[in-house]
């Protein structure tokens, strides 16, 4: 080969392989472009401690740049040379389980790391310790173990320490006292145990501590009282003992104070007075003696009060009453004595209150009715010996009445009315012969009246309205010579009203309405001497009402309505001289309406309609000056010219005379408005009945007998579902002089 050609191959594989070494190079230096940060690497370690079944952290991708993207990772730029670096770490609820990685503080500006409601195991390693920019650890709700690392205490930036819900055993560490940062401690549900460290006392910007649910054990440290900050004290179920520190006193930020549950002895310390932002207290199964404190009473935000299973004694204090912002309020199981304050009663908002196993034994008097109070009453109460005065009405109380009640107490009023009670009326309500009101009006009650009711001879009131009681009246009432008041409305009682009703001579008021009575009204009925309210509307009497009524001289309130009443009205009753209501209507009730109804001086409410009055209306109706809410002779057979007496009612709001057979009608010379009713009445009428009212339209198409109104308006059509009439009503009552009824024939131009 010639000397030329071999230098020119040489040089040709020279050039061939200085362009594989260049190629090589600048890929090289690709890939090294690309190669994940250090701190994405340190994560791939932290994965790699984790088993993600549920594959949350599949993009975690070990070809990417940075991790900045990754499931969880958060990234913020520092520095003037725009270099990013992880700040958080937030995989909480990922169904992950594993352990954590000791070197995680090799992200050194991780300030947010949050691995909560997940099932790591293993301990928390004391490497945790170096994440000095740290300010939230969540590590609660896994399975973690170990010991509380005390190198946490060299977290200075820490303000979160969530480890709650693990299986974290051994002790609370002295140097938790250091993290002078930290305003969160919740350790609640673990197995911690020892005592409380003191330095906890060093926490001055400590807002929430929660520790309950644990085995911590020892004295409340008095240091405890140096957290100012403090909002939040939750050491529930533990073993602590000794007695609740009086430096809690100190913390005036105190909105929730939890020490349930432990071995605490001594007294409540009156300092807790102090701490007036306080809503709940929940001292209640400890070993506490001695008073409730009175300076309780200053709590005014207190909502809560649970101090119930110690040993405390001495009386409820009269400035619990002054806890207007209280709910609940449970002093049960205790060795109270004395009586339940009446300043209780100034607490509107009270839902609940318990005071059932104490020493009430003293009790007579209890009321705490009008109050929001819920649940059942309770069976305590039925034990208590000296109780005469039981009152509970207005409220929201459910289940039924402690049968029992009445059966060691003298009870003399009892009254749960207003209430949702269900249940029977108990049997021994009246077994001491002393009860004179049982008020259980409007609950549920069912069943019948018990005979030991019914026997009760010192009963002076009984109401049991609005309920649903059954069975018969019950005739042996008739024999309580005291009872004044029998009210057995909105029930489902039947049967007929038992003659012997009128042996009840003291009776003043009998309410039967609303039920399913049958049969005639007897006329003993009459001996009721002292009737001054008697309703028995809504029921299905029937036959003729009693002539014998017009003995009750006293009645004041008459209702017959709504039964199947036939006749003639009786017109002795014109002679009820205090009649201030009497309502018939809706019966069969026949004849004319007796004119010496006109005699009655003080009724204000006439009721009649919805009967088979006939004849014409007496004028002598016109003379009742106190007719006031109403007179309503509707839907009846009326005939006849309307009396122009009744123009004299200057006091009357309703007269309803519709659906009868009137005529004459003169209405002139008022301030009527609105549409004329589409009536035959009306249509037979003149111009001239229906002069001087402005405001009064569809008159133009009446006959042309006198001169029109001034100004006849028509009647615009209106779809209220009236029909054409539309409303038409008095604006004004008329002044004596005015022609406000009168007959045609004496129309006023």
């Amino acid at each position: 080969m010639p000397k030329g050609s071999r230098f020119g191959g040489s040089h040709g594989f020279f050039r061939a392989y200085c362009c594989v070494v260049a190629v090589a190079v600048v890929l090289s230096m690709a890939c090294q472009c690309r190669a994940l940060n250090t701190e994405g690497k340190l994560l791939l370690e932290v994965k790699s401690k984790l088993r993600d079944d549920l594959g949350h952290l599949v993009n975690w991708d070990p070809k990417d740049e940075t991790p900045c993207a990754w499931t969880g990772v958060g990234c913020t730029e520092i520095g003037n040379q725009n270099q990013i670096v992880v700040t958080g770490l937030n995989l909480g609820s990922k169904n992950l389980s594993g352990t954590l990685y000791p070197g995680i503080c090799g992200l050194t500006h991780l300030s947010f790391l949050d691995l909560s409601s997940n099932s790591l195991s293993g301990g928390i390693p004391k490497e945790i310790g170096t994440c000095s920019r740290l300010v939230s650890l969540y590590l609660n709700n896994n399975k973690l173990q170990g010991d509380i690392p005390p190198e946490l205490g060299s977290l200075p930036s820490l303000e979160r320490l969530n480890i709650c819900e693990n299986k974290i055993s051994g002790v609370l560490p002295e140097e938790i006292g250091n993290i002078s940062s930290l305003l969160e401690l919740v350790a609640y549900t673990n197995n911690i145990a020892g005592p409380l460290p003191p330095s906890i006392g060093r926490l001055k910007n400590l807002a929430t501590f929660r520790a309950g649910q644990n085995m911590i054990s020892g004295i409340i440290p008095p240091e405890i009282g140096g957290c100012w900050s403090l909002q939040v004290l939750g050491l529930a179920e533990n073993r602590l003992v000794g007695e609740i520190p009086v430096e809690l006193g100190r913390l005036g930020n105190l909105t929730e104070l939890v020490l349930r549950n432990n071995l605490l002895s001594g007294t409540i310390p009156k300092e807790l007075g102090n701490c007036v932002n306080l809503k709940t207290i929940a001292l209640y199964q400890n070993n506490l003696m001695g008073k409730i404190p009175v300076e309780i009473g200053r709590l005014g935000s207190l909502q809560n009060l649970y101090l119930y299973r110690n040993g405390l004694n001495g009386s409820i204090p009269k400035e619990i009453g002054n806890l207007t912002s209280a709910r609940e309020i449970d002093f049960s199981e205790n060795f109270l004595t004395g009586g339940i304050p009446v300043e209780l009663g100034k607490i509107k908002g009270l839902q609940l209150l318990y005071l059932f196993q104490n020493n009430l034994k003293n009790l007579t008097k209890l009321d705490l009715s009008i109050n929001g109070l819920t649940g059942p009453i309770p069976l305590e109460l039925q034990y208590m010996p000296k109780l005469a005065q039981l009152q509970l009405f207005s409220n929201n109380l459910t289940g039924g009445i402690p049968q029992d009640l009445g059966a060691h107490s003298p009870l003399w009023v009892v009254d749960f009315s207003e209430n949702n009670l269900e249940g029977q009326i108990p049997r021994n309500l009246c077994q001491h012969s002393n009860l004179i009101l049982l008020n259980l009006g409007s609950n549920r009650i069912t069943g019948n009246i018990p005979s030991s009711i019914t026997d009760c001879v010192s009963m002076v009131q009984l109401r049991l309205g609005n309920n649903s009681l059954t069975g018969s009246f019950p005739s042996d009432l008739c024999k309580l010579v005291n009872l004044t008041t029998i009210e057995l409305d909105r029930n489902k009682f039947s049967g007929s009203l038992p003659p012997q009703i009128g042996n009840c001579t003291a009776l003043q008021r009998l309410d039967l309405h609303s039920n399913f009575f049958t049969s005639e009204l007897p006329r003993e009925i009459g001996r009721l001497s002292q009737l001054v309210i008697f309703n028995i509307s809504s029921n299905e009497f029937l036959g003729g009402v009693p002539p014998d009524l017009v003995n009750c001289k006293k009645l004041q309130r008459l209702d017959i309505s709504q039964n199947r009443f036939t006749g003639g009205l009786p017109e002795a009753l014109g002679s009820l001289v205090q009649l201030e209501l009497l309502h018939v209507a809706d019966n069969q009730l026949s004849g004319a309406i007796p004119a010496i109804l006109g005699n009655l001086p003080r009724v204000m409410a006439l009721q009649m309609g919805g009967n088979r009055f006939s004849g014409e209306i007496p004028g002598e109706l016109g003379g009742i000056s106190s007719l006031q809410i109403a007179l309503n002779l509707s839907y009846n057979n009326l005939s006849g010219p309307i009396p122009p007496q009744l123009g004299n009612l200057d006091m009357l709001e309703c007269l309803l005379l519709n659906n009868n057979h009137l005529s004459g009608l003169n209405v002139s010379y008022n301030d009527l408005s609105g549409p004329l009713p589409p009536l035959s009445l009306f249509q037979n009428m003149t111009l001239s009945s229906f002069l001087g009212n402005k405001g009064l339209c569809g008159v133009a198409a009446l006959g042309p007998a006198a001169p029109s109104p001034p100004h006849p308006v028509r009647c615009p059509w209106r779809g209220s579902g009236r029909g054409r009439g539309g409303s038409w009503r008095w604006l004004r009552p008329p002044s004596a002089g005015s022609p406000w009824f009168s007959s045609s024939s004496s129309s006023t131009s």
